[in-house]
């Protein structure tokens, strides 16, 4: 499998009143046409880790790595030009929230040409079209209507439907899904996770998919890498996670509940302080 993404000691710090925080310390990892899940709980640099690969992070935020490598052009070098050329073209990222990722102003299939348009040159009709073709591709019903709609017209489910529309209508290579399903309930995560799962097979994707459910990352992903306090603790087979052997990856696993079984309390996760070292 060809690597398509090469992350080498990716560190992003934010400097503060107080001295300089880091997000993200050394991070290493590559990535070929697979989905590789990346779980931690919250502030373990694992949105940050997305943000940094796609150029999102803030102008004083200070983001440096020994190599960031995407299809052979280093990201961190490459002028703001060609960064913002690939986001969307060849990179997307399917944000947490729709309401706070789509525009409220705007009708869902405005948004959507509005990205096509931006990355290729086409005409208003073939690219409603393809927008219409995009919605029916991601599961909405009736997608012609949902077209002329605005986001707090459709329910979440829709709305994080509209904006993997969004953001695959441009073919990328490389998609990047910072929680996408958190905002959802179960059986509408289910869903979605089908039509990302259909749609990064058919059109031979990479997926970086970002979660704090471990659970969830290991029933749907090829690979697993474990966060903790801006640092990646474990790396292993999705397949191979219930053989975890850090502390903190076989803390989270125990701490979920399982059928069949009656643990009153539930076990608490017993941090220890060489974790975040």
């Amino acid at each position: 499998m060809s690597t398509m993404l090469t992350v080498d000691d990716l560190r992003v710090s934010f400097p503060t009143r107080t001295g300089l925080i880091e997000a993200v310390r050394g991070v290493s990892f590559t990535l070929g046409r697979e989905r590789l899940g990346i779980v931690g709980e919250s502030g373990s640099g694992k949105s940050q880790t997305g943000r940094a690969i796609m150029g999102l992070t803030p102008a004083h935020a200070k983001v440096s790595a020994s190599k960031l490598n995407f299809a052979g052009i280093d990201l961190l070098t490459a002028p703001a030009k060609v960064r913002r050329s690939l986001r969307g073209s060849r990179i997307a990222m399917i944000l947490q929230d729709p309401k706070y990722s789509l525009n409220p102003v705007m009708s869902i299939g405005r948004q959507i040409v509005e990205t096509l348009r931006t990355h290729e040159n086409v005409g208003k009709r073939e690219a409603r079209d393809r927008a219409i073709a995009m919605l029916e591709a991601v599961q909405i019903r009736d997608a012609g209507r949902v077209f002329d709609l605005h986001p707090h017209e459709v329910s979440g489910g829709m709305g994080q439907r509209a904006m993997i529309a969004m953001m695959l209508i441009a073919g990328p290579e490389l998609l990047v899904a910072d929680e996408p399903t958190s905002a959802l309930d179960v059986t509408v995560q289910l869903e979605v996770l089908g039509i990302l799962d259909k749609l990064v097979s058919e059109r031979g994707m990479g997926l970086i998919f970002i979660s704090h459910d471990l659970r969830l990352v290991s029933s749907f992903c090829d690979r697993v890498i474990v966060m903790y306090a801006g640092k990646i603790v474990e790396e292993l087979v999705a397949s191979d996670l219930g053989n975890a052997k850090h502390p903190y990856t076989q803390g989270l696993l125990n701490c979920m509940p399982t059928l069949g079984t009656d643990r009153h309390p539930l076990p608490v996760l017993d941090r220890q302080p060489e974790w975040a070292l």
